[in-house]
């Protein structure tokens, strides 16, 4: 219970940052900003961002301390091999992506800036969500 608690924590504390993330990576992508628009676009946008996020950071952080994860090294590694797996889906979803389909987001899944952004941020994620889920010692 603690691994998914720490990871919807972990997860907001991403979207509060995304900005740092945005502006070292040269990209717009952002991560907490990839299904929200599925839900709304406009006024509440944020909390539609806000609320998948620390949903998947939290599905993150329950399977990460059901596996026996612990610590900032594991939490860092597990983070950047999910994102590292699963970016190609990036090229699915922007199928679908209302952003995409309104030209308001630029193609990311063959941009190295966008990649370097989620890496910067599943980086961020899973240090927080190393700290918060360790093996006493």
């Amino acid at each position: 219970m603690r691994g998914a608690l720490v990871g919807a924590l972990a997860a907001a504390a991403w979207q509060a940052s995304d900005s740092v993330f945005k502006r070292l990576s040269g990209s717009p992508y952002s991560d907490a900003e990839l299904l929200g628009p599925f839900l709304t676009r406009g006024r509440y946008e944020w909390l539609a961002n806000l609320v998948t996020h620390a949903a998947g950071g939290a599905a993150f952080g329950h399977a990460f301390e059901r596996l026996g994860g612990s610590g900032v090294r594991a939490g860092v590694t597990a983070a950047l091999v999910e994102n590292t797996v699963l970016w190609p889906a990036i090229g699915v979803v922007e199928l679908a992506h209302p952003k995409r389909r309104d030209g308001t987001c630029p193609r990311l899944v063959t941009s190295p800036r966008a990649f370097a952004s989620a890496s910067l941020g599943h980086a961020y994620f899973g240090a927080l969500l190393g700290l918060g889920v360790r093996r006493p010692d």
